[in-house]
């Protein structure tokens, strides 16, 4: 029998009290069958905070407007991923997971103060080289029509049948324009005080180091959402759809370069190191 569970928020809850959770919660790290629980979470009549937003734009570069920033829905349904990362028919450890994916479609701009629905619910996962991924969609509505959706995918490493494929494709991407980032040591900090994302592996050397890393890292949708930011003035009007992949971790602090290229329909962008070389971030803005 499928293992289902619905939880229904009243309020978003503390990512501090779900980080807690995950840290005291002892996961098995294998699943039951080959497929996940259907988990979903479900947040009514959500609102964003202006003095939250202006904090948000200020972190992450983007001007004043009259709707929101297209990946700020994405801090409204963090939580709710959360919750069901947490919850106890999800079989994976929370700390550990790695976001490789994110996909934003944004039919129509949301007012900076609309009262919006939220839904997200877990689906997958399918066996990769690297082990399993998953992900979470997320839904919003305002007076029950669809505006935004999401789809955040994350990999929980183990041992798959899989085999690692050697010939993956060149990137044939060739920048337009290029620019470069300063990111200082506190820039996970003032994320995640931003967007409640207080992963350990964002705040400190010392913390990340717990986690395998040499220093912190950059979170990958701050990355996301600063290049949407610095393109705000040449996002379509219409629907659109942005995805990005993430490569390779940014380690703080770091310069880097920001490249983008524009060809009417699409615009493709990407975050390299500062010499131009290694990937991190990998990025296609497409008019739907």
């Amino acid at each position: 029998m499928q293992m289902m569970a619905t939880i229904e928020l009243e309020k978003s809850p503390s990512t501090m009290s779900l980080y807690y959770r995950a840290v005291t919660s002892k996961k098995p790290g294998k699943m039951h069958g080959d497929k996940l629980p259907t988990i979903k979470a479900h947040l009514r009549n959500v609102s964003a905070d202006l003095g939250k937003l202006a904090e948000y734009r200020k972190v992450c570069g983007f001007p004043v407007s009259g709707s929101l920033p297209v990946t700020y829905p994405h801090i409204l349904a963090f939580p709710l991923h959360m919750e069901i990362l947490v919850n106890p028919l999800f079989p994976f450890p929370l700390l550990g997971l790695v976001h490789v994916r994110n996909e934003i479609t944004q039919y129509r701009a949301i007012g900076n103060q609309e009262a919006m629905d939220i839904e997200c619910e877990l689906v997958g996962p399918e066996a990769v080289s690297k082990g399993l991924e998953f992900s979470v969609v997320t839904r919003v509505t305002v007076e029950g029509k669809l505006v935004w959706e999401s789809i955040s995918t994350n990999l929980f490493r183990t041992k798959t049948d899989v085999e690692d494929k050697k010939d993956k494709k060149e990137d044939t991407f060739s920048a337009e324009h290029m620019d470069y980032w300063s990111l200082p040591s506190d820039t996970g900090r003032r994320y995640a005080k931003v967007s409640g994302d207080s992963n350990p592996i964002h705040l400190y050397a010392m913390t990340a180091k717990l986690f395998g890393f040499k220093r912190h890292i950059a979170h990958g949708m701050w990355s996301k959402a600063h290049a949407l930011g610095t393109l705000e003035n040449q996002l379509p009007t219409g629907p659109f759809k942005v995805s990005v992949a993430f490569k390779l971790p940014v380690l703080l602090p770091a310069k880097v370069q920001f490249q983008y290229a524009n060809t009417g329909d699409t615009i493709e962008f990407r975050v390299k190191d500062q010499n131009g070389e290694k990937p991190h971030l990998a990025g296609q803005i497409q008019i739907l």
